[in-house]
């Protein structure tokens, strides 16, 4: 049990969990989950962090997409937003890159979520480790992590 279940569950949420077979890659990781649990790419969601304005939040898009940096911004009402490097992510969460999940960080960030998301009943994200991914309501999502919901994929 990852901490993204375990506050899930304690706090009620239904969901759903679905573990599968990772490949040897370090890239990708997001669409690797989509093509080996058979889900459309849109409605499987990445977890990344960003430093914005000096500060770590938390970017959740499709892994059909990218993040905009800017769009990014906007939400947050920051002037300068960049990815966050690799190492503090993995150290801010508490897990590793490729299962970072938006559940059950150490440190609760400033979390941002794709708008495309509430065209789906469920999305996927990282249940907290590499080859797990959640089942989730975009609005529990967005409920229990007090997320924003904007516009901040790029194709």
């Amino acid at each position: 049990m990852t901490p993204a279940i375990r506050e899930l569950e304690a706090a009620g949420v239904p969901f759903t969990v679905h573990e599968y077979e990772r490949g040897d890659s370090l890239h990708d990781f997001g669409k690797e989950a989509a093509e080996k649990l058979g889900f459309d790419p849109d409605q499987v969601f990445k977890t990344l962090l960003v430093t914005a304005d000096g500060k770590q939040a938390v970017a959740i898009v499709p892994v059909s997409t990218k993040v905009g940096l800017k769009a990014v911004g906007r939400a947050l009402g920051a002037k300068h937003v960049e990815m966050c490097d690799p190492a503090v992510a993995e150290r801010i969460t508490g897990y590793v890159r490729g299962g970072i999940s938006p559940f059950g960080q150490k440190k609760r960030l400033v979390t941002v979520l794709d708008e495309m998301a509430t065209v789906f009943d469920t999305i996927y994200v990282s249940g907290g480790k590499r080859g797990l991914d959640i089942g989730v309501s975009p609005d529990d999502l967005v409920r229990i992590l007090d997320a924003t919901v904007a516009d901040i994929a790029a194709t």
